[in-house]
C-alpha cells in the first residue's frame, strides 16, 4: 500500500454490521476485507493471563489488523487505508468477550446485573507503513435483571456474538439504569475517535448531499 494520495475508501476488516453501518454513518465509503475460511479469526481473540482488558482489546485489535494488512497484501487489492476495531467488556479486571453459548451469555449478564461495566473498544488503522490507533473507554451501570428476564434475551438470539452478551442498540437498552462514554464506541466503532485516525490518515470523507427541505 502506498499513502501517497489521499484515499476516497478504506478497507473495513470487520464482520460487524453495525460497524458497516457506523462508517457509512460517518460519510466513509469503504469495502469488507473479511478473513478467508481458512483463517482462524477467534485465535487471535485468546485471552493471555494476568492480561488487563485495555492491553487485551489493544492487542487484539493489532493482531486484527496485522492479519488484515497481510491479507490485504496477499490478495492484491487497491491501496486504501485498512480499519480494524475490537470490542470488550470488563467488570472490574474480569473480561467478558463473546459468550461460547446460551449458558454462557447468562452467567455473564447474571454478573453484570445491578453493576457497573466497562466497554472498551479498540480502533487501529494502517495506511501504508504508518499506524495510528485510540482506545474508547465507557461506562455502563445495568439495574437488577431477573432470571427471567435474563433468560427471554438470551433466548432472542442478541446475546451470542456480542462482547459482554448483549447489544447496546437493542433490547438489552431496557437494562442499562446509566451510561458515561461514547454510545457508538459501546455498538463497536467510537466514531470520535475513528474520524481522527483517519483525519491523520488523510482520508478524505464523502460529501453529505444537503437536506432537501419543503
Amino acid at each position: 500500500m502506498t499513502s501517497s494520495a489521499s484515499p476516497s475508501f478504506i478497507y473495513l476488516a470487520s464482520q460487524s454490521p453495525r460497524r458497516a453501518q457506523l462508517l457509512g454513518q460517518l460519510g466513509v465509503h469503504h469495502e469488507l476485507l473479511l478473513p478467508a475460511p481458512d483463517e482462524d479469526a477467534e485465535a487471535l481473540e485468546a485471552v493471555h493471563g494476568g492480561e488487563s482488558p485495555s492491553a487485551y482489546v489493544q492487542r487484539v485489535t493489532a493482531l486484527k489488523l496485522d492479519a488484515a494488512v497481510a491479507r490485504h497484501a496477499r490478495l492484491g487489492l487497491p491501496p486504501a487505508p485498512v480499519l480494524c476495531a475490537d470490542t470488550t467488556v470488563a467488570l472490574g479486571r474480569a473480561i467478558l468477550g463473546k459468550p461460547e453459548d446460551a449458558r454462557d451469555a447468562r452467567r455473564m449478564l447474571a454478573l453484570l446485573s445491578g453493576h457497573t461495566h466497562r466497554v472498551l473498544t479498540a480502533v487501529a488503522l494502517q495506511n501504508g507503513k504508518r499506524r495510528w490507533a485510540a482506545l474508547s473507554v465507557s461506562r455502563v451501570t445495568f439495574g437488577p435483571i431477573g432470571r427471567s428476564e435474563i433468560a427471554d434475551y438470551v433466548d432472542s438470539g442478541e446475546s451470542l456474538g456480542k462482547a459482554g452478551a448483549y447489544a447496546v442498540q437493542g433490547r438489552a437498552a431496557a437494562f442499562i439504569a446509566h451510561m458515561t462514554g461514547s454510545y457508538s464506541g459501546i455498538m463497536g466503532l467510537p466514531m470520535y475517535e475513528t474520524n481522527a485516525l483517519l483525519k491523520s490518515a488523510g482520508f478524505k470523507r464523502q460529501a453529505t448531499p444537503p437536506c432537501k427541505t419543503s
